[in-house]
């Protein structure tokens, strides 16, 4: 009865949640329900498991549509028509090209046309057509009433009132980014879509008993089903689980030899017990699948940083997925895979963002297009989004729809319109709207993906699920993550640099030798951290110095400590505090010092969360890790959540510990489960901060450079060249002679790659590289002119970065020999001439420039000045009463400053009040931080980019230095002597 039913993954189009369809046919007596999604089928296992839940057959189907045109429904006789049907799909999805008017000859598969569209002469075995409840009274005077083995009742679900079919309209005009009074009526549904009665339709169709037997027959003979208890991704890597096992076993203890030698009992145990739950588990295969993308990546020199849960694993360190010791860190191993883990683990494999797509192309080779894919992620209706789409919707001035955004809370009264709008926002809040891409998560089943869903085809040019990473887990696949960084970019590029020009090859993963460096510890207690991964922004300098950090293991809980939860909480001052003052404080009871004394008694990681749980409160460390999931989002069942927070508090009464302790562990525990990084993820963070801080402290010269070409850092690139300048660098501008497309190095010269230069045509910019490679170096203007034939337009531009200042003459005088050369050079083919005509020389006046104007023109071009500072080019010549080197020496005085803006940080206080924290540059290049407390910045508010003076007074903490603003001003700069 019920063959075309739309959820809201029917995307803007359906307004019904799969468990609100579901529950509306349960509460109707329903007993066999078809999900037909228009073009998709993201929905169908959410949609099956809710109908087993609620005792309904589930039948699998599509709505196909050309725009809004339908085409037929076709419903799945079983799990291999299901698979047509998102072969189908996908194939679309792939070519393009518009559904056919006619279905493909399906095997297990029904088709549905609408009444109407075809004759019933013209249908084949599988096909039939569709009657609606508004079409009924026209069966009388058809032919079609002779035909009732080849009708079905096919009465669309859409929506469920009066009132969310207004919903549904309003979606069909975002869709069509109209208003919605210029909607057309065949671009929405009839009002009649909702779940009608089963017998108020079966009364409707009495005089046609043939036609709802048909219907019946069709519903009878489909049923679709998921197997959900086991694990879908590829079983075997060698063919065999025997062979995957033994060969895991010796690549471990290949592995093991290597990372620990031949004697360590502690790690061969370790090894022993993970491979054991491995093996009960079924994740051979994953682990092997994993070892032979790095055993590929690392065959191709690519780098790499295995993080996240998986680094909690020896087995995967001796693997070299990833380079974090899991015994000198004490990770457990159940943080990662444990026997009452429901979902699989998943490994985060970051590569530089240039060879990632590399690493995902032979993913797709090596185990087929068929049986790969990249993960879906659905992007849902939310925040102020909705209301700018309403807002158009609707007829809003831009004007008024700006406002609504920037503040629905506060203008959404504005006027009966913006109300209506805000009304219809909560309705459609968390309604899914577009299908996406997961940042990095890969599937490799063992069967085609397609028996599970079908594939977008989007612009990255790898087939994507349409469903996302919950639903996948919940079928029983586990993800890999392989992933970009731009850090990792850096440091091969740095790497590579350091070989070409100093014939030194750097094994970026000796980390234990760069641990131990006395210049990279010497780097980090002073924060000298610019350019290096995760350690370089104001907020992660500042703790490096407060902590006077200097090892791998103090570095590892910064980058945990710096995470939202441990510092909102307080806590982060708290451990600053204790790591100082060990002694100063005492343990909230004798487990949290016996598990936390390593943090100070303060909960820091994920990890700590699952020690406390077991020790404290007597939790086994599988049900820890559930409650740790739970409470960071990335499970739902809160029932389950209940059962383990009941156990907690009864273990602990049981226990006798007094109810004050309890209840404030566990306030702990909430408030850094949801937020603190796993120990393991911060340990991978930490190796790679290691890495980039050997590079900066040994190469800083090839490690700035490489900064300054992945374009990744935390900072603008100004302050990497900047930078660059500190380390010893010069800076030289653009050079045709000199320069690549990107930043390169020659001794300890660095020429500014043109790709910073605004405008400049990367076509063009190669091809005078090129040039320059084959046939040496520009003589003269005239030469480059002959040999590169650029355009007028491009050839200014170079001229006024510089690029031709080799040649000793001005830049005036340069455009008018560009001028007159090149014209009389227009029409003549060069290359064709036998001897070259020697050039004409003109005689101009004398047209200087002043150095002002060349750095007008760099500001304009590349974004900075170059051939002068910011500060000369300020009208007045004060340069600041403190210098940022010199703050500590004037703490709790009172200072005026000068400092370039380098970046803000916006924060509001518990009073919803918004505060600044400021980074300046000051006239010697240095960093130095500023506060600024809502009254001051209420009236003296930050005016954009520029020079500043700043009067404050600095304070310290932790013998770190801080200007807390009391006034502040941009500072006038001289006039542009272009503008004449």
């Amino acid at each position: 009865m019920y063959l075309n039913n739309h959820s809201y993954y029917s995307l803007r189009y359906g307004t019904l949640p799969v468990e609100t369809l579901v529950s509306q046919a349960k509460e109707r007596g329903v007993q066999t329900l078809a999900l037909t999604d228009i073009n998709n089928s993201m929905g169908m296992v959410d949609f099956v498991r809710e109908c087993r839940k609620q005792g309904i057959r589930p039948v699998a189907g599509v709505e196909f549509r050309n725009g809004d045109q339908l085409q037929y429904v076709a419903l799945a006789i079983n799990n291999a028509g299901f698979r047509e049907l998102n072969e189908m799909l996908t194939q679309h999805n792939l070519s393009k090209e518009p559904y056919p008017e006619t279905a493909p000859d399906f095997e297990q598969v029904y088709v549905i046309y609408p009444a109407g569209s075809k004759k019933a002469g013209q249908l084949r075995g599988h096909e039939f057509l569709g009657v609606r409840l508004s079409q009924v009274a026209r069966l009388l005077n058809s032919d079609l009433r002779f035909k009732q083995e080849k009708l079905v009742l096919m009465q669309p679900v859409t929506f469920s009132d009066e009132k969310s079919w207004y919903v549904h309209q309003n979606l069909r005009a975002i869709d069509h980014n109209s208003l919605l009074s210029k909607l057309n009526p065949d671009q929405f549904a009839s009002a009649d879509e909702f779940m009608q009665l089963p017998l108020r339709l079966k009364a409707a169709f009495a005089l046609y008993p043939g036609l709802l037997k048909t219907t019946e027959k069709l519903l009878n003979d489909c049923e679709i089903d998921f197997d959900f208890n086991t694990i879908k991704n590829k079983k075997t890597f060698t063919g065999k689980a025997s062979d995957d096992r033994e060969l895991l076993h010796k690549l471990a203890y290949d592995g093991l030899h290597y990372r620990y030698g031949h004697e360590n009992t502690i790690a061969q145990q370790r090894v022993e017990d993970e491979l054991a739950i491995i093996d009960k588990l079924g994740f051979s295969a994953y682990f092997l699948i994993t070892w032979d993308v790095i055993r590929y990546s690392m065959s191709r020199g690519f780098y790499h940083v295995g993080r996240g849960s998986g680094a909690n694993s020896v087995v995967a360190y001796c693997l070299r997925i990833t380079d974090v010791d899991p015994i000198e860190l004490d990770l457990y191993f159940e943080r990662f895979l444990n026997p009452k883990r429901s979902s699989p683990p998943d490994f985060d494999i970051d590569y530089s963002w240039k060879e990632r797509d590399e690493v995902i192309d032979y993913i797709f080779k090596r185990y087929g297009h068929k049986h790969t894919a990249l993960l879906g992620t659905i992007s849902t209706f939310r925040g102020k989004s909705i209301y700018r789409e309403l807002g158009k919707v609707h007829g809003l001035p831009k004007a008024e729809i700006d406002e609504l955004v920037s503040n629905p809370v506060r203008y959404h009264t504005l006027n009966k319109i913006t109300q209506h709008i805000h009304e219809l926002a909560q309705q459609i809040v968390d309604f899914p709207n577009q299908r996406s891409i997961h940042a990095g998560g890969i599937l490799i089943s063992e069967e085609p993906i397609t028996n599970y869903v079908a594939l977008d085809m989007p612009p990255k040019g790898f087939v994507t699920t349409q469903w996302d990473m919950y639903v996948s887990e919940e079928l029983g696949y586990e993800k890999l993550d392989i992933l970009s960084q731009r850090g990792i970019g850096h440091i091969k590029e740095a790497a590579d640099i350091i070989k070409e020009n100093r014939r030194i090859t750097i094994d970026v993963h000796q980390v234990q030798q760069f641990k131990d460096d006395p210049k990279v510890k010497d780097q980090l207690r002073r924060a000298e951290t610019n350019g290096c991964f995760y350690i370089e922004s104001p907020a992660m300098r500042g703790l490096l110095r407060k902590l006077q950090c200097d090892n791998y293991l103090t570095l590892v809980a910064a980058s945990s400590i710096i995470r939202p939860g441990v510092a909102k909480s307080g806590m982060m001052r708290e451990y600053i505090q204790r790591f100082h003052h060990p002694n100063s404080f005492d343990y909230i009871h004798p487990v949290m010092k016996a598990q936390l004394q390593e943090t100070y008694g303060v909960m820091v990681y994920q990890e700590d969360v699952l020690k406390v749980c077991h020790h404290f409160a007597g939790l086994d460390l599988a049900d820890a890790d559930v409650l740790r999931r739970i409470m960071s989002g990335k499970k739902r069942k809160q029932n389950e959540f209940e059962e383990i927070v009941e156990r907690f508090f009864s273990n602990c009464r049981e226990r006798g510990y007094p109810e004050a302790i309890i209840k404030e562990v566990w306030r702990q525990i909430e408030s850094f489960a949801g937020y603190s990084f796993s120990k393991a993820h911060s340990a991978s963070y930490a190796v790679e901060s290691f890495q980039s801080l050997y590079l900066k402290a040994h190469f800083p010269l090839e490690f700035q450079v490489a900064v300054i070409n992945n374009f990744g850092g935390f900072y603008h690139s100004w302050v990497y060249f900047n930078e660059a300048r500190r380390q010893g660098g010069f800076i030289h501008l653009p050079c045709v002679n000199y320069s690549r497309y990107n930043t390169s190095l020659l001794e300890t010269t660095i020429y500014i790659g043109f790709v910073h230069v605004a405008g400049a045509e990367e076509k063009l910019v190669r091809q005078l590289i090129d040039e320059r490679d084959k046939r040496g170096k520009y003589k003269d203007l005239q030469d480059f002119i002959d040999r590169v034939k650029p355009g007028m337009e491009q050839l200014i531009l170079l001229i006024r970065i510089g690029a031709f200042a080799f040649t000793g003459q001005p830049k005036p005088g340069l455009l008018w020999e560009a001028h007159l050369y090149r014209k009389k050079s227009h029409n003549t083919d060069q290359p064709a001439l036998l001897f070259k005509e020697q050039a004409r020389q003109y005689q101009l006046p004398s047209l200087d420039t002043e150095p002002l104007e060349d750095a007008y023109d760099e500001i304009e071009l590349i974004g900075f000045p170059v051939s002068m500072t910011d500060f000369e080019m300020l009208i007045t010549k004060f340069r600041g009463e403190v210098f940022a080197e010199e703050m500590l020496q004037h703490s709790g005085q009172n200072k005026r400053m000068l400092g370039k803006l380098v970046t803000i940080k916006y924060v509001k206080t518990v009073r919803g009040e918004l505060m600044h924290f400021g980074t300046f540059m000051d006239y010697k290049g240095e960093l130095f931080d500023t506060v600024h407390f809502p009254p001051t910045l209420k009236q003296y508010p930050f005016q954009g980019a520029g020079i500043y003076l700043l009067l404050g007074k600095i304070v310290q903490e932790f013998g770190y230095p801080t200007l807390e603003v009391q006034k502040m001003a941009r500072m006038p700069v001289k006039k542009d002597p272009r503008e004449g």
